[in-house]
């Protein structure tokens, strides 16, 4: 089905442009994949890009909801809202090279995008600027570029854009052509692409994204009735956008750079993620180094800039990107301690992935055998590094969802698929993932997983849930007992209100603090303990047995003592537990069984 074609960049157009990309990523994601030899044949190119451009697309769906539900509010936020929130949503989701490259090229055109923060668009020279700027801070992110992959791709796309005239539509097919043409190329540039046959994955994903972008401003995808027939992941396949074949070098002898003409490899800045130089030209090898580390870090620019001196002396493929006290990092190492003790000392890593590459299989193009699957598993989403400390030592893989950073559908099939079962338990353990969580069952159940969601609305119903799994049970009894205990554990959370607003307890002011069982408000105080103490007396109430108290970051040290010994005091043959949660946006999570 066409797309309406927007005529200028609007908050409109980046939201369009988001979601086209994603549907574009999301088709080719198979195929992206199984190019991807260079740095490191993962075979993962492909699903790093989708999951980075759906957290993308994530951030900026919550910007039009906020817009659409706030009363009085301008019925569309500005292009600024809407380019800030592709790139911070980009940013946090970021995964492996290629995802933390395509995160940096979004906040670089990010920046121009909201350079005027009450401009309602940009037009065709704004949008060649905002290419140009991109494709920039994605190079100034890579510690070592090399010539042949999505940063070649990018800054030839820049290069063919400054060169268009007209709007936004005729500077968008620029790019693409010029993209095109430089991923073409991408053999003759990198030996490892050469040797298997095929284009640089992560400068394929970028020719996608380009292409989503065509049809923003045409209203038509390229090789659907618009301008060029598309690009397809072998050589030989690889189709020039006037229809004609390019053969197995592209269209300008024999590795055209990154303008697409030329000599062997000339032009181009650089790599498919961060730095190869120790990779060498035929990619990566055997001595390569065996993990994948990558985190979010708070942090300033100064710690951020020891920091990379220090990441690049223990690895290779290192990409820092972000800004304002966020940054996405990304590194290959021997050390994976090591790299995340240099993260602490710079500043709060967190959200922290180690992947080990294994011999044989992620530096090299042959794969290890597959390994054995197991009977079950349960997935949860924990809002806090305790409890999802807890959750894994009970044989839980989980997927941590920061305060204001829901995952996305995507990331939740990666963590089932990541279990390796072949039945997994679902737990999402926010009312709020329902639709989220149910979508990436959905998804998992077309890989031929065999998937129960169960609607935990709450970390503590999870715990409930997680305390009576039985992996030996059949799976229907197993999952049936786990909802009955997650049914009939009610829960609670203690927070401070973030502004005025009317609750079902009255109106509350900004700094109150909020006793919600169930989702709802149902007391209002000035005092944690005081507040916490007020919804204990009322779960306990309709009675219980088993009291489970999580505490987060910013609760007060005595709070638990005082809970337990309420408790013991005035409800007989009652149980408390405690666990520390972490930061986990609530002051207090409570459950009573």
């Amino acid at each position: 089905m066409a797309q309406v074609p927007q005529t200028f960049f609007d908050a409109l157009a980046v939201r369009t442009w988001c979601g086209l990309a994603l549907e574009a990523l999301g088709r080719a994601r198979e195929e992206i994949d199984a190019i991807n030899v260079y740095p490191v044949a993962d075979g993962d190119t492909g699903t790093n890009l989708y999951l980075t451009m759906e957290s993308a697309v994530t951030a900026v769906e919550a910007v039009f909801g906020a817009h659409e539900l706030e009363p009085g509010a301008r019925q569309r936020p500005t292009l600024a809202d809407a380019a800030r929130a592709m790139a911070h949503g980009a940013l946090i989701g970021a995964r492996g090279n290629s995802g933390t490259i395509l995160a940096q090229l979004l906040r670089g055109l990010a920046q121009v995008l909201a350079a005027d923060g009450e401009r309602p668009h940009t037009d065709g020279p704004g949008l060649r600027l905002a290419l140009r700027q991109g494709a920039d801070r994605a190079r100034e992110a890579v510690a070592h570029p090399v010539e042949g992959t999505v940063l070649t791709v990018a800054s030839a796309a820049a290069d063919a854009a400054a060169t268009a005239e007209g709007g936004c539509a005729a500077v968008a097919e620029a790019a693409y052509r010029g993209a095109w043409a430089a991923l073409a190329a991408t053999p003759g540039q990198l030996a490892a692409l050469e040797r298997a046959g095929v284009v640089d994955a992560g400068g394929r994903g970028l020719v996608a994204v380009l292409g989503a972008l065509v049809e923003t401003f045409t209203g038509q995808a390229p090789g659907a009735g618009g301008p060029g027939t598309g690009v397809h992941a072998r050589v030989d396949a690889v189709e020039a956008p006037d229809g004609h074949g390019t053969g197995e070098h592209g269209s300008g002898g024999h590795g055209t750079g990154e303008h697409g003409s030329g000599g062997h490899g000339s032009g181009g800045h650089g790599e498919d993620g961060p730095a190869f130089e120790e990779c060498g030209e035929d990619g990566a090898g055997p001595d390569s180094p065996a993990f994948e580390v990558i985190y979010l870090l708070e942090a300033g620019d100064r710690a951020v800039a020891r920091l990379r001196t220090r990441l690049d002396a223990l690895g290779d493929s290192l990409v820092v990107v972000g800004g304002d006290g966020l940054w996405n990092v990304h590194v290959h190492v021997d050390d994976a301690g090591a790299a995340v003790e240099a993260g602490v000392e710079a500043g709060r890593p967190y959200r922290i992935r180690i992947t080990h590459f294994g011999l044989g299989d992620a530096h090299t193009t042959h794969r290890r055998p597959p390994r054995e699957r197991v009977q079950r598993a349960v997935v949860a989403v924990v809002p806090g590094e305790g409890l999802a400390g807890l959750y894994t030592e009970a044989g839980a893989t989980t997927v941590l969802a920061r305060p204001g950073e829901p995952p996305a559908s995507g990331e939740l099939v990666e963590a089932v698929r990541r279990a390796h079962a072949r039945e997994v338990v679902l737990l999402p353990n926010d009312a709020d993932l329902r639709h989220t969580a149910a979508a990436a069952a959905e998804q998992a159940r077309t890989e031929g997983i065999r998937v129960a969601l169960i609607p935990t609305r709450s970390a503590v119903q999870g715990i409930a849930a997680l305390a009576v799994h039985e992996p030996e049970r059949r799976f229907d009894e197993d999952v049936v007992a786990m909802t009955s205990a997650a049914g009939a554990t009610r829960h609670a959370e203690v927070v401070v209100a973030e502004r005025q607003s009317w609750t079902m307890a009255g109106i509350c002011q900004a700094g109150d603090i909020l006793g919600l069982i169930d989702g709802d408000v149902a007391v209002i105080g000035e005092d944690v303990t005081v507040t916490a103490a007020a919804v204990l007396d009322r779960m306990l109430s309709a009675g219980g047995e088993l009291v489970t108290l999580v505490l987060g970051d910013e609760a007060p040290e005595s709070i638990a003592g005082h809970l337990e010994t309420r408790v013991r005091e005035s409800y007989l043959a009652v149980d408390t537990m405690v666990y520390r949660g972490g930061r986990q946006g609530s002051l207090l999570l409570i459950g009573v069984e």
